[in-house]
């Protein structure tokens, strides 16, 4: 099984927080956010873990080096901003065993989630699985419409209603063939630019404990209250 955790990314919303240390290396409860996704993947096996790096990249390096908690770390320092999709396309191929299914982290999520019941939802022929997260309030956030099937339908755009939705939620589990749905551009977004292309990508519902801490008051509410299930 291999893993991707998208760590690369400015941290604009975070301020001074964020201003020498990647978001992935926040504390959370004497774990940083990195540590607590090494800690799920461990669980289910896998055995080294991509990180699609870039701003930032010197610091998260010398900080974990090359093993973390039994896991071998691999960078993938992109040299440009590649946006979502342009940095799994770029870290795709470092990956051991790009024929087998790959899980894709955002490096800023913290959730509860049962990986492997997450996998048993992995059909072999479609494209993935994308976690589809319960929040009660999803105003801040675009949601996911798809059928009675779990087929994604496509990402409705924040629409500001403080009511309880299936948001995306930044946990991915793509078969191999995803690839072919990268653009030649190295630069795109796997939600506008991938997503759309592909016919059979599951939604997988969750109304497990779900947070992304891009926000400082997101931060504060992580660093007091979260614990693993």
């Amino acid at each position: 099984m291999n893993a991707i955790i998208l760590c690369g990314g400015l941290s604009t919303r975070l301020g001074e927080i964020t201003k020498s240390i990647p978001k992935v290396l926040l504390e959370i409860k004497n774990r940083t956010v990195l540590d607590w996704q090494l800690l799920k993947l461990k669980k289910i096996g896998v055995k080294e873990v991509v990180l699609a790096a870039g701003h930032l990249s010197e610091a998260l390096q010398r900080e974990i080096g090359g093993e973390r908690d039994g896991l071998k770390i691999i960078y993938a320092v992109e040299p440009e901003r590649l946006g979502t999709g342009g940095a799994i396309k770029f870290a795709w191929q470092f990956l051991t065993n790009p024929n087998g299914p790959t899980i894709v982290l955002n490096g800023d999520i913290l959730t509860t989630v049962d990986i492997t019941e997450m996998l048993k939802f992995l059909k072999p022929k479609s494209d993935g699985v994308i976690l589809g997260s319960l929040v009660p309030d999803a105003a801040a956030y675009g949601t996911l419409e798809y059928d009675q099937n779990y087929r994604l339908l496509k990402f409705k755009e924040k629409e500001g209603q403080h009511v309880s939705g299936f948001i995306n939620g930044g946990f991915y589990i793509f078969n191999p063939h995803v690839a072919k749905h990268f653009p030649t551009a190295a630069a795109f977004s796997v939600e506008y630019d991938v997503f759309p292309k592909m016919e059979e990508l599951d939604v997988y519902e969750s109304d497990k404990p779900w947070i992304d801490i891009g926000l400082p008051e997101r931060l504060a509410w992580a660093r007091e209250n979260w614990q693993e299930a």
